[in-house]
C-alpha cells in the first residue's frame, strides 16, 4: 500500500466544470466495450473521438457504431498493448473509457489521467489493493475524476430497492445479502473474448475476482463512504472442481488447456462487517452448473427487499409472514426508472448499462457529482485482493481501507435523483 496517499480526503468528492458535450477515447472494444459504445451513442452530448484496441477488426466495428450513429469517424490506435498512451497523449479528449481485461485497468486509468484526461473503467476497477490506491492517490493529485462503471446499481430492481431504503419503509438497514453467481465456464473456455484472458486468473488465484455486481447496490443502501465504511472481512473458499470437470469432458484430449491447474475455489464466501457494525454476506460462484443469480438481500428493522425471485415484507403491510409481490411497492419506483427512454432502452442488460452511462454522461454535462467516484471503486475493487490474503491465511480477519481516510463520516448520501 506504498501509494497511499498522506493526509485526508477531500472535503467532498470531486466536481468538475460542467461540460457542453464530453470527447471520449475508448480502450477496449471487445465484447462488454462494443456495448458500451452502443450506449453511448444513445446519450446526448456524448461523442467518441477515438478508439483503442490490440484487434483491428473490434476497433473497426467499433468505430462503424460511431459513423452509424452520425459521427465523424473516430481515430483508430491499434498498434499493440500499450498504444492507449498514444491515444491519451495525443487526443483532445474529456474522458477515456477502458474495458480492457482487469489487469490493464490501472495502467489505462492512469495514463489517462496523467495526460488531463477523466478515467472510466469497467469492473473491477484494480485487481489489487496496491492498484486501487494508485487510482486514489493519482485522482486526488491531479483532481480528475476515476469512475467504475458498476452497471448492477442500475437495475431496475436495486434502484427501487434503494429508493424504498431512502424512504424509510425498511427501517434501519443492518444486514445485506449479495454476490455473483454465475456460471461461466462455456465463457472461461471460449476461443474468443474473456475466453483469452479471464481463466488465467482461476488459475493464479483464489479469491472473490468479481465482487462489485453483488456488493456495490449493497453498499449503496448501507451508505458506505457516505456515513459508514466497512471496517474487516473473513473469507473463505471450497474446493476446486468445476473449472477441472469442464476441461476434461469438453476438452480435445491434446488440447495444451488440459494442462492448466485451477486454484480458484468453486465458491468463495466472504463475512464483511462496516464500522457501524452493520453486516454483509458476499458470495462469489462461477465454476459450477447453476442458473443466473447475482442475489440481492437488504434486511432493516421494518422490514426485508429480496431478489430472484422479487419480493418485499414490510412489517405492517405485507400479509402476516409473507411476502409481497413487487408491483404493490411501484410507486416508490425510482424516478431514473420512470422515465420512458429508460424502460424502452434495448441491450444492455435490460437497460442498466444504458442507464449508468445516460447517468454519468448528465453528471459531467451538468457538473454535478456522479453517483460513483474513485473512493467507491477503490472500496468495492479492494475486495479482490483482500479476500485473497484472507483465504490464503486460513480466514483470518483482513482490514478494509479506508480509502477516504475518514472524510465517510461527512459525506452525504448520493441522492434520489432522475437522469
Amino acid at each position: 500500500m506504498s501509494r497511499q496517499p498522506s493526509g485526508p480526503a477531500p472535503d467532498q468528492p470531486l466536481v468538475t466544470p460542467p461540460m457542453e458535450r464530453v470527447r471520449i477515447g475508448f480502450v477496449g472494444v471487445g465484447g462488454m466495450g462494443t456495448n458500451h459504445v452502443h450506449q453511448l451513442m444513445k446519450c446526448e452530448g456524448a461523442e467518441i473521438h477515438a478508439i483503442c484496441d490490440i484487434d483491428q477488426e473490434n476497433a473497426e466495428r467499433g468505430a462503424k457504431i460511431v459513423t452509424d450513429a452520425g459521427q465523424k469517424p473516430p481515430t483508430l490506435y491499434t498498434r499493440g498493448d500499450l498504444d492507449f498512451e498514444r491515444m491519451c497523449a495525443e487526443e483532445d479528449l474529456d474522458v477515456v473509457y477502458t474495458a480492457t481485461p482487469w489487469e490493464w485497468h490501472v495502467p489505462v486509468c492512469v495514463a489517462a489521467m496523467e495526460s488531463g484526461k477523466h478515467a472510466v473503467t469497467e469492473v473491477p476497477a484494480a485487481p489489487t489493493v496496491e492498484g486501487c490506491w494508485e487510482l486514489v492517490e493519482t485522482a486526488e493529485r491531479l483532481g480528475k475524476h476515476c469512475i467504475m462503471l458498476e452497471n448492477c446499481c442500475y437495475d431496475r430492481d436495486e434502484m427501487l430497492c434503494l429508493n424504498m431504503v431512502r424512504q424509510g419503509l425498511l427501517g434501519e438497514v443492518l444486514h445485506g445479502e449479495c454476490g455473483y453467481l454465475h456460471d461461466l465456464r462455456g465463457i472461461k473456455f471460449s476461443d474468443g473474448g474473456e475466453g483469452l484472458w479471464r481463466r488465467a486468473h482461476s488459475v493464479q488465484r483464489d479469491a472473490n475476482l468479481y465482487p462489485t455486481h453483488g456488493l456495490s447496490p449493497v453498499a449503496q443502501c448501507m451508505d458506505i463512504n457516505r456515513g459508514d465504511r466497512l471496517d474487516y472481512l473473513v473469507s473463505m473458499s471450497g474446493p476446486s472442481r468445476g473449472l477441472q470437470d469442464w476441461q476434461r469432458e469438453h476438452l480435445a484430449v491434446d488440447d495444451p488447456r488440459q494442462a492448466e491447474r485451477y486454484k480458484l475455489g468453486d465458491v468463495n464466501l466472504t463475512l464483511i462487517k462496516t464500522v457501524r457494525g452493520k453486516t454483509i454476506y458476499l458470495v462469489h460462484d462461477t465454476n459450477l452448473p447453476r442458473p443466473y443469480s447475482r442475489l440481492h438481500i437488504v434486511q432493516g428493522t421494518k422490514g426485508i427487499f429480496e431478489k430472484y425471485p422479487t419480493r418485499v415484507h414490510i412489517e405492517g403491510v405485507s400479509q402476516g409472514h409473507g411476502w409481497s409481490d413487487r408491483v404493490e411497492f411501484e410507486q416508490y419506483e425510482h424516478p431514473m426508472w420512470q422515465r420512458e427512454e429508460t424502460q424502452n432502452a434495448t441491450g444492455g442488460h435490460g437497460g442498466m448499462d444504458y442507464l449508468e452511462n445516460a447517468r454519468l454522461i448528465s453528471a459531467l454535462r451538468a457538473g454535478h457529482q456522479t453517483e460513483m467516484n474513485v473512493y467507491d471503486a477503490a472500496m468495492l475493487s479492494c475486495i479482490v485482493g483482500l479476500t485473497e490474503t484472507s483465504v490464503t491465511n486460513r480466514s483470518r480477519p483482513v482490514d478494509v481501507p479506508d480509502f477516504t481516510r475518514g472524510r465517510y463520516k461527512a459525506w452525504s448520501p448520493i441522492p434520489i435523483v432522475g437522469v
